[in-house]
């Protein structure tokens, strides 16, 4: 009897130790689910995750952030310099040589400036071989245009073809080759003076190159010295012929050539004066965007200038300009 007792005692004792043991599982359980409705309930939000982790987090958001700059940066065109890279065109503002030319035919005995003179055939390569060097013709308007961001140029190398003084051989050989390339050219005409043995441009042929998309600016009406001219002369050559030849053929004639390369801030103002938006030198150089416009460099094509020859004039003429050695027609 007394065993029996004793165990019972245990059984009760160990059942006693059991309801214990549940019920401060129960409050600890109930505390413990009171701190977590707390911590929602004040803000607290999902707790941090692991230090690793964070680091991780930080690294998507940045790259994420990176990807979103790069792109408004490319939607954005980037800078000129850039963007004219992606379409194979030129750098806004980049130099650009500008050619003159004179008479397309062979010299005759007793020229005198027989290095005015490049025969047609040697005209022809000359083109070929700038186009093929990666050179394309532009005008200066068009020039102009882009170096103040209105404009574009498109692939290649720009350079600009200009024509002093309105020969004929300009229309009936220059013409036809430069169509053959589609390309463009400056006819810087004089409207009277040239010597009746080379001839000059009529007004059918002016219209014709017009036509072609060449652009027309001038020399004034009888290549003038116009250094020695007088005020009322000098806005002759300069201002009356800009207007007559506005009025001739309808186009805007922006641009003025010194006959002879002569001028003087004179003329440089009477030219300004007179609306012009620059003026072509022949001061051996390419032309500069930043430098004056009314004092633009050329160089000067004479004849026997081989292709070759040509292309290492450009080429070694980049730097800064030279002063002309002489002055021609």
């Amino acid at each position: 009897m007394d065993s029996e007792a004793r165990l019972r005692r245990r059984k009760a004792s160990r059942r006693a130790a059991r309801r214990r043991r549940v019920t401060a599982a129960a409050v600890v359980g109930a505390i413990a689910l009171a701190v977590v409705v707390l911590v929602a309930t004040s803000g607290g939000g999902t707790p941090s995750p692991p230090s690793h982790a964070r680091g991780s987090s930080a690294g998507a958001a940045g790259a994420h952030t990176a990807a979103r700059s790069e792109g408004s940066k490319g939607s954005g065109g980037g800078s000129a310099t850039s963007s004219t890279a992606a379409t194979g065109g030129p750098a806004r503002g980049a130099p650009v040589p500008i050619l003159m030319y004179h008479v397309i035919a062979p010299a005759p005995a007793g020229a005198p400036f027989p290095g005015l003179y490049v025969t047609p055939s040697e005209f022809a390569a000359q083109m070929r071989a700038l186009r093929d060097a990666g050179w394309r013709a532009t005008t200066l308007d068009q020039l102009d245009a882009f170096w103040h961001g209105s404009g574009h140029l498109g692939a290649g190398k720009p350079i600009v073809l200009t024509f002093d003084n309105g020969y004929q051989s300009q229309y009936t050989q220059a013409l036809p080759v430069l169509r053959s390339l589609g390309w463009v050219a400056d006819e810087n005409i004089q409207l009277s003076g040239l010597p009746p043995s080379q001839g000059g441009l009529g007004e059918a042929e002016v219209r014709g190159l017009l036509a072609a998309g060449w652009e027309l600016d001038t020399q004034g009406f009888s290549h003038a010295d116009l250094v020695a001219l007088d005020a009322q002369e000098l806005h002759y050559q300069v201002a009356v012929a800009r207007e007559t030849l506005q009025r001739r053929y309808h186009v805007a004639v922006n641009w003025f050539c010194y006959p002879s390369g002569h001028y003087n801030a004179t003329v440089i103002a009477a030219v300004r004066a007179a609306g012009y938006r620059g003026s072509t030198t022949v001061v051996p150089g390419w032309a500069h965007a930043g430098e004056d416009p009314y004092r633009l460099h050329r160089l000067r094509v004479l004849g026997g200038t081989s292709p070759s020859a040509l292309l290492a004039q450009i080429a070694s003429s980049i730097g800064e300009p030279r002063s002309p050695s002489s002055y021609g027609a």
